[in-house]
Parts: structure tokens; sequence; C-alpha cells
């Protein structure tokens, strides 16, 4: 029989800080020397000993602070009931209280919570380790503080063939633990010795898997139950839906038929907030939005075919490549499309076509991630192609507000779940964005290179302060942000709230404006198409007809206008002509004149040839007058003329003769301006040879 004595002793004695007192020596253990030890010892020779004059001197102090005892105490107040709960009446707190204890969720959460408890009422028995010494501390130091974000760890796929992390999942519990789907998406690119399996991760030891979930075909999207954190939904890539529960192995529990299941990948898998935490929905690029109860998924319990015509074929169908849904609104969710249309739902809807309750447009590609802001529902985001667009429910012509147009493509995208106004995005050149649209909204507030290879998948913890983000070659990196991105600031959820409702309220302004324009040229359109009805018919006749009529019209407006251009031509060319001979004509006039004077006897000749002259002038003085800038050119050849005079005196005599057939030939000189005007030029150096040739 074994004897054993149990120490007791308080909690409170556990940790105490240690009490000095002076006292005299005790001597606990005292051996004395032994002789007959001596000759086990070896004589050494010779000995080197050095010795230090001056004494070694310390000083030693041991200050300890005073303890303070201190009695705490609670004082509860019962308070906290909802407003249709009278807490006076015993009755309605009573039926209260039995219907909470029979809650699921609030038995496992106070199941969870009271280990926590007990352990820190227990540490704060033994010391105050909560005590908050800066309580008026303000909040300037976080929001001076630089956004930035530190790699904390960093998973790796352990197959030989990287395949894409696809889809990440928190646990919602243990926030150390994060499941991954592993896939290869591209069309053809699977391999033979390619694994199947997918991995749950923890963090604090990272170089290999804590489990391994084995799937029927690679997993595309893998969802932890908010409700139990031992079951996780899969959505294969062949189409099959399939849970685990980690209490019961690697292998699935149940597997979807692939007769009842999706056609194609499954891109969305969501849990639903039911009561027995079982409940779930998919959606596929197949075009089908099925619901799946975890405990029988030999058959969905609903289907509804994305077809915005309303008559539900599957071959006119939108594929849905990203899901949400919102546990505040039970009745709505949300299907982002293939073809860059997000569809709004009603589930509750009493026929299939009324399910579809609106559609907004505004991307140019695959909408690839959907997120409800977590304090502002009716807020909601969409990525796809190369920009992320923020949308309000009641603004259905287009988004609110937007970012810029990246280099590379946007592959993921989420909310912050603490800061309304902070979203995070990833790209496909490696790059993780994080923009706050109360601080700028044409540039990232903060962009941090993860890696060289595509970002293709983002997860936040609940607490906002973690990040994983995976990429095309398997690897997930995880991160923690700075505080300033992970903490409300001042009044945030009032100026997020002021800039979400001003930017609705402008979409509603331009919507309205344009819905305006678009009655007006359907109004205008309409009066054209009643115009054209009221308008008498014509027959065949009387329309060839009236074209013929309208055709020689024209031919004849067109032959009146030529023979107009070319009289004008003719007339103008006339013009020209009579003036340039007039101003020849009275330049030789001048210079006969002044010739006559030492030639007296030959005046009277010409005085009788120069009537002709002077009425040939009348004419042509008339049309001197428009063309007077043309004058100053003529009258500079002249002067070389006047020069040579004295020689031409002797000759004017037969030239006078000859004067008449000039006058004569004047007429047909007229039609043949053109070539005349250009000969004019070299006449005026031919006279200038003759007069050479006759002073010689």
């Amino acid at each position: 029989m074994e004897i054993s004595y149990l120490y007791t002793r308080k909690r409170s004695g556990f940790g105490r800080p240690c009490c000095f007192s002076d006292q005299a020596a005790i001597v606990n253990v005292d051996i004395p020397p032994d002789p007959g030890l001596a000759g086990g010892f070896v004589r050494r020779d010779p000995v080197h000993a050095y010795v230090q004059h001056s004494p070694e001197m310390s000083e030693h102090e041991v200050n300890t602070d005073r303890v303070k005892v201190q009695s705490r105490g609670i004082n509860h107040v019962e308070g906290g009931w909802p407003k249709d709960v009278n807490p006076r009446e015993g009755d309605q707190t009573a039926r209260f209280r039995k219907k909470m204890e029979r809650d699921e969720h609030y038995i496992s959460v106070v199941t969870q919570l009271g280990t926590l408890m007990e352990h820190c009422v227990k540490q704060n028995n033994a010391i105050d380790i909560y005590e908050e010494y800066f309580e008026e501390e303000e909040m300037l130091e976080v929001e001076m503080e630089p956004p930035s974000a530190k790699t904390i760890s960093a998973i790796r796929d352990p197959n030989t063939t990287k395949r894409t992390a696809t889809h990440l999942s928190w646990c919602p519990n243990a926030s150390r633990k994060l499941a991954v789907a592993y896939s290869i998406l591209e069309f053809q690119q699977s391999k033979r010795d390619m694994s199947l399996d997918s991995y749950i991760w923890d963090l604090e030891n990272s170089s290999r898997p804590e489990m391994v979930l084995k799937a029927p075909s690679p997993l595309v999207t893998l969802e932890y139950n908010p409700k139990d954190s031992f079951v996780l939904v899969g959505g294969c890539y062949n189409g099959q839906m399939a849970y685990w529960d980690t209490r019961k192995g690697q292998l699935p529990v149940e597997v979807s038929r692939v007769e009842v299941s999706h056609r194609d990948p499954v891109y969305g898998a969501v849990w639903l907030q039911s009561k027995t935490g079982t409940d779930c929905f998919s959606a596929s690029t197949d075009g089908q939005v099925l619901w799946w109860d975890i405990r029988k998924l030999s058959v969905p319990t609903e289907q509804l075919v994305l077809d915005l015509s309303r008559k539900g074929s599957l071959r006119n169908a939108l594929g849905a490549v990203s899901l949400e849904f919102e546990s505040t609104l039970p009745t709505k969710f949300m299907v982002g499309t293939e073809q860059g249309i997000v569809i709004l739902c009603n589930r509750k809807a009493k026929t299939p076509a009324e399910k579809i309750t609106c559609t907004y447009s505004g991307h140019h590609g695959p909408v690839y991630a959907l997120s409800r802001n977590p304090m502002y529902p009716k807020i909601f985001l969409t990525v796809g192609d190369w920009t992320a667009r923020i949308w309000s429910e009641e603004v259905k012509e287009s988004a609110i507000m937007w970012t810029k147009y990246h280099l590379a493509y946007l592959t993921d995208g989420c909310w912050s779940p603490v800061r309304p106004a902070v979203f995070f995005t990833t790209r496909s050149d490696g790059t993780l964005d994080i923009w706050d649209f109360l601080f700028k909204q044409k540039d990232p507030f903060l962009s941090v290179k993860v890696c060289d290879e595509p970002l293709c998948s983002l997860r936040l913890q609940d607490n906002g302060s973690i990040v994983a983000c995976g990429s095309k070659v398997g690897t997930v990196s995880v991160m923690e942000m700075s505080s300033a991105l992970c903490t409300l600031q001042r009044n945030e959820k009032t100026l997020a709230n002021a800039m979400f409702e001003r930017e609705t309220r402008r979409e509603k302004i331009l919507e309205a404006r344009h819905r305006e324009l678009r009655l007006k040229e359907r109004a205008r359109s309409e009066g054209r198409v009643m115009g054209m009805e009221e308008a008498p018919t014509e027959s065949p006749r009387e329309v060839f007809e009236r074209a013929q009529k309208e055709f020689l019209e024209v031919i004849q407006a067109e032959l009146q206008r030529k023979a107009r251009a070319e009289a004008q031509q003719l007339h103008g060319r006339v013009k020209d002509h009579t003036e340039e001979a007039a101003l020849h004509e009275g330049g030789s006039q001048e210079a006969e004149e002044e010739s006559q004077e030492p030639n007296g006897d030959s005046q009277e000749p010409e005085e009788e040839n120069q009537e002709p002259k002077e009425e040939s002038q009348e004419p042509n003085g008339e049309s001197q007058e428009p063309n007077g800038e043309s004058q100053e050119p003529k009258e500079e050849n002249q002067e070389p003329k006047e020069e040579s005079q004295e020689p031409k005196e002797q000759s004017q005599e037969p030239n006078g003769e000859n004067q008449e057939p000039e006058e004569e030939n004047q007429e047909p000189k007229e039609e043949s301006q053109e070539p005349k005007e250009q000969s004019q030029e070299p006449t005026g150096d031919e006279g200038k040879k003759e007069d050479a040739a006759q002073e010689e």
C-alpha cells in the first residue's frame, strides 16, 4: 500500500514576490579533510602563483518593491435583454433563457469560452496581468504609423507536381489553422502523376501539413463550417461535392453522385445560416446553383439555372465563377459570372424565374471575386479584368466607385473585416494591393510584392491582422498587417457611410438623367416611324417617275453651274488681255511724243496716225481700273523702250503705216490671250536687240 500525502495551497500563493530577511549563517553540510586521500594526488612542480596586493571589493544591493494588496470584486447587473422581453417579468425571462439554452451555437460558444475564462480567472488571482497602464492613450500614434506588412510564414505544396492554391479557408476557432485546396485549372494541363490531396496546415508547424484531405478529384474550393470547426465542405474539379469530418479521418464522409452533381468545376461553395448547420450551396461554370444537405449528398435539395431569359435553359445559362452569401441577409445571395455580370438572387421566391432579381454589368471578363461589406451589406465589391469596383444594390446601371486600370490582371479580392473602407486585391504579377478609399482612391494605400508568380487566392482572418495569399505554384504566403491596417480609426464608420451615400446619390442622379435621355430618343424614333406609316403609299410607276424627275433636275442644275463657271473664266481672261494691250500702247505713245520735238517735219503723219490709237484707247481705259495692281511690272518694262526712242524716230513713218493692220488683228489676238501673255516678256528683249543694231 502506497502512502501519499496531499499538500494544499491557495492559488493566490503561487507567483508571490520573494520576501528577504537577515539571519545568522547556518552550516548544513561539513566535510572534514581525509589525509588518506593525499596519495591519489599528483604533485605539481614547479608552481606558478600570482598575487594581487590590492583587495577585491564589490557592493551588492537588493531592493524589492512593497507588495500592494487590493480587494477586487465584480458587481453584475442584469441586462442585455431583447426589446420584446421585459426583464421584470419572470415568465418572459425564463422562456427566453430556455430558448437560448437550446440553441446549439450558444452551447458551443459557452463551452469554448468556459475553459478560456477559467484560465484567465486563475491567472488574475495570481497577478493582475490584464491591468491597463495606459488607459488614456490616444489613437494618434496608430494613425501616424506607416502601413506595412511582413511575411511570417510560407507554406509550399509538398508534391513534386506543383499545383495552384485555388482556395483558402481559416479555421473559425483555431486561428492558426488554414485549409488549402490545390488543383490545376488550366485546360488539359493536369498530369497523370498529379496528387489529388488537399491539406490543413498549422502555422506553428508549416514544414508539414497537419492533416491530408483525400478527394475523388482535385479540390477547387474548400470551406470550414462556421458552426463546427471539424467539418469542411469542398467542390471538386469534376463537379462533385464532398464533406469531411476531421475527427473521422482523411477520407470524405460522403460524396455526391456524378449524375446529380455539377458538370463543370465547382468554383464556389458557401455554408448557409440554418439551425442544423448542415446546409450549403454551390455554383459552377455549367450555369447551375445547387443547394445541399451534407447529411444526404445523394440528391440536391434545390436547383437554380442562371438563365437571364427566365426560361431555365442550361444552353443559355451563364457560368458562375464566384459566390457570395451574407448571414445577415438570409434570403439573398449573389453570383459572379464568366461574362462579367453579377446576378442578385432571392432564394425565397415562389418560382425559379422570380429568383433572379436583377443584374449588374460592369466588367470585361469573369468576376473572380464577390464580397459584401461586413458593416454595410448593401455595398459589395467585385474584382474582374483589370479593375476592382464597388457597387450599391440601389444603383444597377454602374458602379459607384472603382480603382484604376492596372497593367496586370486582378485575380481575387475581399473587404477588411475590421475597417469598412479598406479592401485587398491580388494581381497576376504577384502583388498584393491594400486600398483605403478614405485615404486615397487613385493609388493603393500599400502595395506588397509577395512573389514572382501570379497570385490566385486571398483570405483574411476574422481579426483582419493576418492575410494569406495563394500563388499559381502552390505557395501560400502568410503575412501580418501593421496595426494601422487592422485597427478601426476614429470616425471611420461615419466617414465611410457618408462617402458611400454620397456616391450612391450621385449615381442615382446620373442614372435618372440617362433614363430621361433614352425615353426622349425612343419617343423621337417612334414619332418618325408613325410619320412614315401615315404618309400615303405610292405606286411603283409614281416612284419611278419621281426618281427620274429628281435625277434630271440634278443633271440640269450641274450643267448650268458648269456653263456659268466657264463664262466667268472667259470674261476674266478678256479683261486681262485688254488691260495689258492698253498699257503697252500708252507707253509707246509717250515715247513718240518725246521724239517729235527734234523731228518736227515728221510730226504731221504721226499725229494723223495717232488718231486711231486714241480711239482704241477709250475701251482700254475703262478696264484699267480693276487691274491697276498689274500695271506696275508693265511700266517697269517700258523704261528700256524710252531710252531707245531716238533710233526709232527715223523709222516712225513705216511703223505708223503698219498700225492699221495691227488694229485689225486685235480681235483674233483677244481669243488667244494665254500664249500671248507668256510671250510678252521676251518681246522687250527682242526690241532692245533691234535698237542696238540700228545704233551701230
